[in-house]
């Protein structure tokens, strides 16, 4: 296979749900951030063969390929195909698995991975509406198979079979905001950021245990009990990313410098009931195929889409948390669903030049029991 390289990585701030962000057609919003790539790095859009996005939530102005409606909305070549995939939260990620196997495989030579999502005009749930007029997902004989749970559910269930307290979730939660502050206050995101609306994640919040602790629960009335709040679970937010990925031989072609190389690309079937564990087996496998163990990742973005997931699988790997999420995760910093795959691969790749770090992994889990991993390795500077 030919070797596959991340030429640059880039995202909108994240906005939280009727925030800066909230009145943007994701057309624009993803349209901008393409634009806002190929412009970082001196290219017309006519370089690239294939655009591959993820969107969760495709009705409305996210329906109907949002991906290619994007390109074409920035005003970028016609000729350039682009196409929206669909893998619940990990779409984006799934969208920069194709691209990775598209060049590996020599299908083409330069592909964006990309993806967007605007919660606030479009919500979470708005393509099933609750009286089920168009069936179902979950629906027919599915249920025969499997218990339809929701991910609030799943969360818990989690949270319940790993031995996880309340206390240690919003512990999680408040070092979350803790180090999306301190990455704010340092600047951290600037090489990463395309202009926008707003200039900053809006999701950062002071956070105390005493505050984390006199939340709602998520399930309330959940027996025997329920452990997640809106405290130490993702937000609902609007956002988009984009990922430039080439063979080695075009970024030489082009002269641009490789940022990072991809050594390998998961997605596997999880537990479609807990529904949340599938950053577990996805690390697991990865780990196996590139011979490489937890100890040598220098830098993991796991997506917080709850407390219970990242420390389940903190738990089951023994990782050592402070190299996880250094930055802050979805709980802090917001998780537009079909972004945020390609948004913590950017954070991994500006995070592994700002520390120095070698190899990174990026994992997500799914709706519906998926898994997703990612393993980049550094390019040194100069590197071509």
């Amino acid at each position: 296979m030919r070797e596959v390289v991340i030429v640059d990585a880039v995202r909108s701030p994240i906005g939280k749900r009727n925030g800066g962000l909230a009145h943007v057609h994701a057309n624009e919003l993803l349209g901008d951030v393409l634009r806002g790539l190929l412009q970082r790095n001196g290219l017309t859009g006519s370089e690239v063969d294939h655009v591959v996005g993820g969107c969760v939530s495709q009705l409305g102005m996210q329906a109907a390929n949002v991906t290619r409606n994007a390109w074409l909305t920035a005003g970028l070549p016609l000729e350039v195909p682009a196409a929206t995939v669909n893998a619940q939260c990990g779409s984006s990620q799934e969208a920069h698995l194709m691209a990775h196997a598209q060049i590996a495989g020599g299908l083409a030579d330069v592909v964006i991975a990309c993806g967007v999502e605007v919660m606030s005009q479009v919500p979470l749930g708005s393509t099933t509406p609750p009286d089920g007029v168009h069936g179902l997902p979950r629906g027919g004989r599915y249920a025969e198979v499997y218990e339809p749970t929701i991910q609030f559910e799943g969360a818990d269930r989690i949270a319940e079979r790993w031995g996880l307290s309340r206390v240690e979730l919003d512990a999680f939660a408040k070092r979350s905001q803790d180090r999306a502050a301190q990455a704010w206050a340092e600047d951290r995101f600037a090489s990463q950021l395309v202009p926008m609306p707003i200039t900053r994640d809006e999701g950062l919040r002071a956070t105390t245990m005493d505050g984390l602790a006199g939340l709602k629960l998520n399930q309330p009335d959940r027996v025997p009990a329920s452990f997640h709040t809106a405290g130490n679970s993702s937000q609902i937010s609007d956002g988009a990313s984009a990922v430039l990925l080439m063979s080695r031989e075009r970024a030489d072609q082009l002269g641009l410098r490789p940022r990072a190389r991809v050594v390998d690309s998961v997605l596997v079937g999880s537990d479609p009931v807990l529904m949340l564990t599938g950053p577990i087996p996805a690390t697991a496998k990865t780990l196996a195929r590139t011979g490489l163990s937890l100890a040598d990742i220098d830098v993991v973005e796991i997506n917080e889409a709850f407390a219970s997931v990242v420390l389940a699988w903190v738990k089951e790997h023994g990782a050592d948390l402070d190299r996880v999420n250094v930055n802050g995760g979805a709980i802090a910093l917001g998780h537009p669903l079909g972004a945020t795959g390609t948004v913590l691969i950017t954070k991994a790749v500006h995070e592994l030049e700002r520390s120095g770090g070698r190899y990174g992994l990026v994992t997500m889990c799914c709706g519906g029991g998926l898994g997703t991993a990612t393993v980049l390795e550094r390019c040194a500077t100069g590197d071509r």
